[in-house]
């Protein structure tokens, strides 16, 4: 699931994701990874995780763009998010996330 919250004051985007727990029941650690962050384990967005199992991480976006994104699970396993705005095909053959952020 994302949120959206344009700010008025900036061009940017306050986008919460959420990973729901039952697309990830047994994962420790969850990392957010896409566009915004090159791709980069290192830049990764560490999702906390929530009382009711699910992860959630808020980033701010820049406006006017539509990023790529995945959920990293215990450095092993990518999840797409399943309320993403649209999907796209990645040169591994697998869908990346998209999330828009057009005003």
């Amino acid at each position: 699931m994302i949120k959206k919250q344009f700010l008025k004051t900036k061009p940017v985007c306050k986008t919460t994701f959420t990973l729901p727990a039952e697309a990830a029941p047994e994962a420790k650690k969850v990392t957010l990874l896409g566009e915004f962050n090159n791709w980069d384990a290192k830049k990764g967005v560490a999702m906390k995780k929530q009382k009711n199992g699910n992860f959630t991480a808020t980033v701010e976006l820049e406006t006017g763009k539509e990023y790529q994104f995945r959920y990293l699970i215990d450095g092993e396993t990518w999840e797409n998010d399943w309320q993403a705005d649209k999907y796209v095909q990645n040169e591994y053959g697998m869908d990346n996330s998209v999330v828009s952020v057009l005003n």
